[in-house]
């Protein structure tokens, strides 16, 4: 028996739906009715009524229901005393793909620190393989990484979207290509590129975008900070999220700037992940918390 067979439960009951309870939980409706069923295979007792209007507690459920709901409140002590002792002196490790880090990582992390000054926050650039792999097996509390929109997620990750933008071409002011208002594929054939590893969604969308086709020179790099600092010393183009280059320190600066690409359909997501649990530390809490306060801000803004 799991906690959350028992939150799922004591959902279905306050919401009167197991539709409307999987929408709240963000489970599709038949995980979460293959869930409670099992529960009740377990239990040996039908603790759902099933109607076609929604679904109700049985009888057999209502005389269990003060004894699910004692032990939720008592998991829930247990999670905030724990979360008080995490508050205080946990770690919290972040995996990311080194997309936005300046309007959306650096103003986290500074909230973050103010209200948990001890807690220590490791950030780690890797690709997003090797970040879901961390997130799956507890080595990394968060995930940020890119998705081309219609790109499918981990079925065992809670994925959330913090930013939507487009990709863009990252050059120097005094480039060739920044006489250009927009930039096409061709374009991008007749100037060093300088390109993301295999393994990065943006080196996949290029390699979509130049159809196979290859520019004049290239070079090849791990993550955007690295690409950014090789175009503003003048070693040529990236290609990149909007969300990435605009209000980096090296674009405010005039160090870099960019352009949009003429391809206007594709979309890049930057997405939050963590693994699906039963508890969560409230330090990992508090700090996806703020990572999606400080992202609707940036849409609003």
């Amino acid at each position: 028996m799991r906690t959350e067979q028992l939150e799922y439960i004591a959902a279905v009951t306050r919401l009167g739906s197991l539709r409307r309870a999987a929408d709240e939980l963000r489970l599709s409706q038949p995980a979460l009715s293959e869930t409670v069923r099992n529960l009740e295979r377990e239990l040996g007792v039908d603790l759902l009524e099933r109607k076609r209007s929604g679904a109700t507690m049985s009888a057999a459920g209502r005389e269990l229901l003060p004894h699910i709901v004692g032990v939720l409140e008592a998991v829930d002590r247990l999670r905030s005393a724990a979360g008080e002792q995490h508050r205080i002196s946990r770690m919290v490790r972040v995996g990311t793909v080194n997309a936005a880090t300046v309007p959306l990582l650096i103003p986290v992390l500074r909230e973050f620190r103010a209200t948990h000054p001890v807690t220590q926050v490791e950030v780690v650039a890797a690709q997003q393989t090797d970040i879901q792999r961390g997130l799956a097996e507890g080595g990394f509390d968060l995930g940020l990484v890119n998705h081309l929109d219609g790109d499918d997620v981990p079925a065992d990750m809670e994925c959330t979207e913090l930013l939507r933008g487009r990709p863009v071409v990252c050059l120097r002011p005094d480039g060739p290509l920044a006489a250009l208002e927009v930039i096409g594929a061709d374009d991008l054939l007749g100037t060093p590129l300088i390109a993301m590893r295999a393994g990065y969604v943006m080196h996949r969308y290029v390699h979509r975008l130049l159809s196979g086709r290859t520019p004049v020179f290239s070079y090849s790099t791990d993550g955007a900070e690295m690409g950014k600092l090789m175009v503003a010393e003048g070693l040529g183009a990236t290609v990149l999220p909007d969300f990435s280059v605009a209000g980096d320190p090296l674009e405010r600066s005039g160090a870099i700037t960019y352009r949009p690409l003429a391809d206007t359909t594709t979309r890049v997501l930057l997405m939050l992940q963590r693994r699906r649990a039963e508890s969560v530390p409230q330090a990992a809490q508090d700090l996806h918390t703020a990572f999606v306060r400080r992202a609707r801000e940036l849409a609003d803004g």
